[in-house]
């Protein structure tokens, strides 16, 4: 098995090219690379004046006492949200794996764990660095990409600690408890909320088209729904209250929503917390009326988070919205409106090539650091933060709830499947280590069959997770204000411990155990689900 050791071979990249050594500090020009060994970790640090540098790449060739003889699947995780995609795999050497992989014998499905061994590779939470892991059969790899945006760093002659390597090896364990441990061992200060969080989210019945008083009557059904739960729930204010859809400014609502302070106070005054939802990154069209150096070379629809300025008008953005009496704020949009592309669906190059942030002395990753450390501190201590597309490693430690997957769907089953699911199953091992892990909400329409969604309902109010149930008030008939009561009620502890089972056979797990009981899921509409859409001629 793999003990932490220094790589045997490293490599800088920068605009003229690689350069390389088999030690562990490397020099040329006015740049150095040193691998600092620890007991049970290892440093990597970069130093340079004018060199841009952009990846750093190293590798562990195995040693004969290292080399797995027996069949093992590798699990990859992603730079933010899954999508649909988390699975334990064969071993594909061009796998891009973000942030840490699992190496792992056996299946979890048999309950017996005697001879189990995953091994894990990972980097601990908040690097300066945006890390993926390789693995095949001769070696593993770690790659760090240090580029600003999509060129590289100017450090200025400053030292960047780019991230602190772990190895770690569990046995007689399942995978998914290895993977849990590791979690922890990655990030050892989670920042939770003081309490459950869970409640109501407009989005997907609404989808944007909804008002004050609509948002009214859902909280006034929620706390007829939570009634005697001492745990007050959230309503969430999804996209839709703004003057413009999915965009800015952020300091009023439209004229369905004349006045939302006055909404979060009526909200507050039926013991419902307010919730709302905002997108700071978005500029589009300039609607937010922001100076043009604002925003990014790469796009002018959004704004730059490594200028002072920028940051400094979320910091007001946030406060703005706490004032109004919002104890929730769900942040969107943001991995992909600052880095260009959504990380699960581009997974070598979290950022294109050729352009840069104006602050070219930062990493891509110090710079999204920064961003969610000025919302925190903006936010203060008694409001939840949640984030919506950001990435999870950089979040761990600073962010409360996280929604660890693509959105699901309140049009279609087939989606909310796939992409709820998934990420319930794939991210649940990161629930109290990373953040509290949200997989997305339970929406409740006329389009989806309630036998489905029944069951989404049920398997989310036993996870421990959060659970945003999505429903217009007066849709639900008394079996299905039934269900929400008795899930709204379990779910108001998140005492529960739900464990996938056949997670290392399916990426839509069937088989699951919660407080030591196993339960079977169904979450098929047909017993053989249509995969395409068939097209007459």
């Amino acid at each position: 098995m793999m003990r932490m050791r220094l790589p045997d071979l490293l490599e800088i990249y920068d605009a003229q090219g690689v350069h390389r050594c088999g030690g562990c500090d490397l020099t040329y020009d006015d740049v150095r690379c040193t691998l600092v060994l620890c007991p049970d970790s290892l440093d990597v640090q970069l130093l340079a004046q004018t060199t841009p540098l952009r990846f750093v790449r190293l590798r562990w060739a195995f040693a004969e006492s290292e080399t797995r003889r027996e069949p093992v699947c590798i699990y990859g995780d992603a730079w933010e949200r899954g999508g649909g995609d988390l699975e334990w795999r064969g071993i594909v050497p061009e796998r891009c794996m973000p942030w840490f992989t699992l190496v792992s014998n056996g299946t979890d499905a048999d309950r017996q764990h005697e001879g189990r061994i995953t091994e894990c590779f990972g980097v601990q939470v908040r690097p300066a660095a945006m890390c993926f892991w390789q693995y095949d059969a001769a070696g593993v790899t770690l790659w760090l990409d240090v580029r600003c945006g999509g060129d590289g760093v100017v450090l200025g002659g400053r030292l960047l600690n780019a991230a602190t390597v772990l190895f770690r090896t569990y046995e007689n364990c399942t995978a998914f408890e290895a993977g849990s441990r590791f979690c922890r061992e990655m990030c050892p200060d989670p920042a939770l909320p003081r309490q459950p969080v869970y409640g109501a989210n407009n989005w997907y019945y609404a989808y944007g088209n909804s008002s004050h008083a609509e948002i009214v009557q859902d909280a006034q059904k929620l706390a007829q729904l939570c009634a005697g739960n001492a745990n007050r729930p959230y309503m969430v204010i999804d996209d839709g209250w703004t003057i413009h859809p999915k965009n800015g400014p952020w300091d009023r609502g439209n004229e369905r929503f004349p006045d939302m302070g006055a909404l979060a106070r009526e909200l507050s005054a039926m013991d419902i917390r307010p919730g709302i939802w905002v997108r700071y990154i978005a500029d589009e069209g300039g609607a937010c009326e922001l100076p043009d150096s604002w925003h990014l070379t790469r796009d002018a629809q959004y704004l730059d988070p490594s200028r002072p300025e920028v940051l400094d008008y979320i910091a007001q953005t946030t406060r703005h919205l706490v004032d109004w009496g919002y104890r929730l704020i769900k942040f969107d949009c943001s991995a992909q409106d600052i880095l260009g592309r959504r990380g699960y669906k581009v997974p070598y190059a979290v950022a294109q090539d050729g352009w840069h942030f104006a602050d070219q002395s930062k990493t891509s990753a110090e710079i999204i650091l920064q961003f969610y450390r000025t919302v925190q501190k903006a936010a203060g201590p008694d409001t939840v933060l949640m984030g919506c597309a950001t990435y999870s490693h950089l979040s761990a430690g600073i962010l409360h709830v996280v929604r660890t997957g693509a959105d699901v769907n309140g049009r279609d089953w087939d989606v909310t499947r796939r992409m709820g699911v998934n990420t319930l199953a794939f991210r649940m091992m990161m629930n109290r280590a990373f953040f509290i892990v949200d997989a997305d909400c339970v929406p409740i329409t006329e389009q989806v069959a309630w036998e489905k969604t029944e069951q989404w309902l049920r398997i989310l109010s036993m996870s421990g997770t959060p659970m945003f149930v999505s429903c217009k008030a007066d849709h639900c008939d008394k079996a299905m204000e039934s269900a929400l009561t008795q899930a709204y009620a379990r779910n108001a502890r998140q005492t529960d411990e739900l464990i996938p089972l056949d997670w290392m056979e399916s990426i839509c797990p069937a088989r699951w155990l919660c407080q030591g009981q196993e339960l079977r899921f169904d979450w098929y509409e047909d017993t053989i689900p249509v995969l395409f859409a068939a097209q007459s001629k």
